[in-house]
């Protein structure tokens, strides 16, 4: 509805109703899961029994918090060194590709930027598998052709790096694409005629232009491979994720516990957007 035209007290009724059920939809979930994780109960789930530490600093035997849990506190972990290479590799890759993309006399760019897109529209699955299959298909050459064993064509932690960089390269691509858009071309134009070298202008000019983009990248990178699940199922080996680890649990039974890592993920992604925002809005 156009703003400037005049509005009915049924529709702003409705509208901040639907609003309202929507946030609630939306958070509600996540609200339980926190509340359970402070529940005096054996099982992830209600009634409420009492509020209760248990499932954060518990030793056992009965028992066992999260904080004294080798197997969850093992797979975060993975997580994190799995978010920390991709989102490294991803912003280093996905940077270099924004200015191919961005020169106007590159020769392949539609076909390239097509490629690059592609795993946007496979699905996880598929493409976890693809990458799979390929891995072994390349490590059974080698061992034949060659009598070579290497751990990276099996499934294993770096693995899950390199499948998780092939799509995530392509967000952080895009976000550091649209900034450099705006970038001002003749501000490298006068660096150079006044001397500067071409790595100093890409390093002093045009890198902290793009700043705001890159950190703002590379946390997006870090959130998206921490989370990911569907790619790393299927190249994931004895050191699990913490997504897979949880997968697991649930699918076994679980303890309280998972609401526990439930919300430390919850409040450790909140103040990590937060800190983004902050520093993205104080370099704008």
């Amino acid at each position: 509805m156009i703003r400037s035209l005049p509005r009915s007290k049924t529709y702003d009724w409705s509208f901040n109703l639907f609003i309202l059920v929507y946030f609630l939809f939306l958070f509600a979930p996540l609200v339980v899961t926190c509340v359970l994780a402070f529940n005096n109960s054996d099982f992830p789930s209600l009634p409420w029994q009492g509020f209760s530490l248990d499932w954060f600093f518990s030793t056992g035997p009965e028992r066992i918090g999260l904080f004294h849990d080798e197997q969850n506190l093992r797979s975060i972990v993975t997580s994190f060194e799995t978010a920390f290479f991709v989102s490294i590799l991803s912003v280093i890759v996905g940077t270099c590709a924004s200015f191919l993309f961005e020169k106007e006399d590159f020769r392949f760019k539609g076909v390239l930027y097509l490629l690059m897109l592609a795993p946007l529209v496979i699905p996880g699955v598929i493409l976890g598998i693809s990458l799979l299959l390929a891995a072994n298909s390349a490590g059974t050459y080698f061992d034949e052709t060659f009598g070579l064993d290497f751990d990276l064509f099996r499934p294993s932690f770096w693995l899950v790096v390199l499948g998780q960089f092939s799509f995530i390269t392509t967000f952080v691509t895009l976000v550091v694409s649209a900034r450099l858009r705006k970038f001002d071309i003749s501000l490298e134009e006068a660096a150079l005629n006044l001397g500067a070298t071409h790595f100093g202008v890409i390093w002093h000019i045009t890198l902290k232009f793009l700043r705001p983009a890159i950190v703002g990248a590379g946390a997006v990178a870090f959130l998206m491979s921490f989370e990911n699940f569907n790619t790393s199922l299927f190249l994931v080996g004895s050191e699990p994720t913490l997504p897979i680890n949880l997968y697991l649990q649930v699918r076994d039974g679980s303890t309280p516990v998972i609401n526990a890592v439930s919300l430390l993920l919850i409040v450790g992604t909140s103040i990590l957007a937060l800190v983004n925002l902050y520093f993205t809005k104080r370099e704008d």
